[in-house]
């Protein structure tokens, strides 16, 4: 793996990514999703097959995540979408590119429309979750839950081997970062890759994103067996695969 590096978005704030630069080429832009950092297996392969293919590459850590600045709980969707934005202004610059986003990382891509929708060549989505807060969180959460975050404005909750603390303000920034309910007219190549054992976010959801894009190639990929991170060789195997499929129809 290429060495990290950070970048200084404001005098309080100091991100951490990692690129692979070239000038007037085509970038790989991999989202990561919550709480997660940027040395696990999926980065590390997309920025291997970036390099080996002569492409860049950009990965980042929003505030609060991995070894970026930042407190975690002080970050929403509005602050990590903005996080994503400055980090590609000022790394990709005019380059196009082609999104990757894992989980709440689909999301986060989902916002990146707003801002560079003419840059955008393609969009992969693992395991897409986007308003998973209110949708997967808030709307299922028991009364006792709902009024222990309206009371105390955090809870912790428990998924496998991880605690993940929700705190109240950003279940309301969620709510204010609806994507569903928008159309996105581009003619680009979105490929939605969702395992099918996905134990935290539905496949459904896949299929809602496909929804979003009305003039898109679009493509649903289950991946037969395959858990919420599709980190594993076989899974990325085949992500990589689907890639090369929108690649080619860039360049």
């Amino acid at each position: 793996m290429k060495k990290f590096k950070y970048i200084k978005i404001s005098s309080t704030k100091k991100l951490r990514y990692i690129v692979n630069y070239f000038r007037k080429k085509l970038y790989i832009i991999f989202l990561p999703g919550f709480m997660s950092d940027i040395e696990g297996e999926k980065p590390q392969t997309f920025f291997k097959f970036a390099k080996k293919n002569k492409l860049g590459f950009l990965t980042l850590e929003y505030s609060g995540h991995g070894k970026s600045s930042g407190i975690f709980t002080r970050g929403n969707i509005s602050v990590w979408s903005k996080d994503a934005k400055s980090v590609i202004s000022k790394i990709v610059k005019k380059n196009n590119f082609i999104l990757i986003g894992s989980s709440m990382g689909a999301w986060i891509a989902l916002n990146q429309f707003n801002y560079f929708k003419s840059q955008i060549k393609g969009l992969v989505g693992i395991g897409s979750a986007p308003e998973f807060l209110t949708k997967l969180m808030w709307n299922k959460f028991p009364n006792k839950t709902k009024r222990e975050l309206l009371k105390t404005g955090k809870i912790f909750i428990k998924n496998g081997d991880y605690e993940y603390p929700i705190t109240l303000q950003l279940v309301k920034d969620g709510k204010k970062n609806k994507v569903l309910n928008k159309k996105i007219n581009t003619n680009i190549k979105v490929t939605m890759i969702h395992g099918q054992k996905d134990e935290v976010v539905p496949t459904i959801y896949s299929k809602h994103v496909l929804k979003i894009f009305t003039k898109a190639k679009k493509k649903l990929v289950i991946i037969r067996n395959g858990d919420h991170s599709l980190s594993n060789q076989r899974p990325l195997r085949k992500i990589v695969e689907e890639l090369k499929t929108i690649i080619k129809d860039v360049i």
